[in-house]
């Protein structure tokens, strides 16, 4: 029997497995065990697993596969979970870094009714070869699939778009077309921006790898007010509203992220590592 938890940043869920004291499931199964637990009908559910280890460069290490069996850099709703969780095992203390495979991440903590972590999201990256994207240069205002696309690296590739409304149904038709399209190498996560002031912004977030719309994007939220930073939209401190609950993104020398993290429930699943 193995035992999981579940948990939600905003809406975005996790099961976490927690391999702090043990691996134990081994790296070639990691894929697999995802493809099949995230599934909703059969399996638990999730947009994607964590898995909680020990780290040599810093308190702990982060790995996460999606609910497809890819493995993305960085997950900002994931981190937050995968600290949320190590705060309340006593595995690290209120400040922490954590290491992904976009670098190492500090975070912080604060407990009132919920518990609020901030992430330290490192500078977000513009040039094309950052992205990636094919090109040259920044990736501003570029005419693609009808829309004006814009792009940043924030731990994974986005794109970024500007509407008028969120409640077009064409956005998430539209969505997988940007995602595959061939100037994104590695492809790209799909978000879309509503502008409701000079300090606040709500999103949608077709997300790669899930391959689908997801509740809440926490490197989508970093990379939404990236974008309308550097396109003079907004200052430097937003607050993100998405379908899932609220971020709030400050835009220093590095993007801060700070949001709350929940777990819902924990249980066991017949599983053979």
């Amino acid at each position: 029997m193995l035992h999981f938890t579940k948990l939600h940043g905003n809406g975005n869920d996790f099961i976490l497995i927690d391999e702090y004291n043990e691996k134990i499931i081994r790296d070639n199964k990691k894929a697999g065990f995802a493809l099949k637990y995230c599934d909703r009908r059969f399996g638990i559910g999730a947009d994607g697993v964590l898995f909680l280890g020990r780290s040599d460069i810093a308190d702990i290490r982060m790995r996460i596969f999606n609910s497809d069996g890819t493995e993305p850099e960085m997950c900002g709703n994931g981190v937050r979970c995968l600290v949320k969780y190590a705060l309340d095992k006593g595995y690290i203390q209120d400040k922490a870094a954590v290491q992904t495979l976009a670098g190492v991440l500090t975070i912080s903590s604060r407990r009132e009714e919920k518990t609020w972590i901030s992430v330290n999201m490192g500078k977000p990256q513009f040039q094309r070869t950052q992205i990636p994207a094919k090109g040259s240069g920044e990736f501003l205002n570029v005419a693609l699939h009808g829309y004006e696309v814009s792009a940043v690296n924030t731990g994974v590739p986005h794109a970024v778009i500007f509407v008028d409304s969120l409640d077009d149904p064409e956005l998430m038709s539209i969505a997988p077309d940007i995602r595959y399209d061939p100037i994104f190498p590695k492809g790209t996560n799909v978000n879309f921006v509503h502008l409701d002031s000079r300090n606040e912004i709500t999103i949608r977030t077709y997300e790669r790898g899930v391959e689908g719309e997801t509740f809440c994007c926490g490197t989508g939220s970093v990379a939404s007010a990236a974008i309308a930073y550097r396109l003079g939209k907004t200052g430097k401190s937003v607050k993100v509203n998405t379908k899932g609950g609220e971020l709030r993104i400050t835009l220093d020398d590095a993007a801060c992220m700070e949001g709350t993290a929940e777990c819902v429930f924990e249980g066991m699943l017949e599983f053979t590592p």
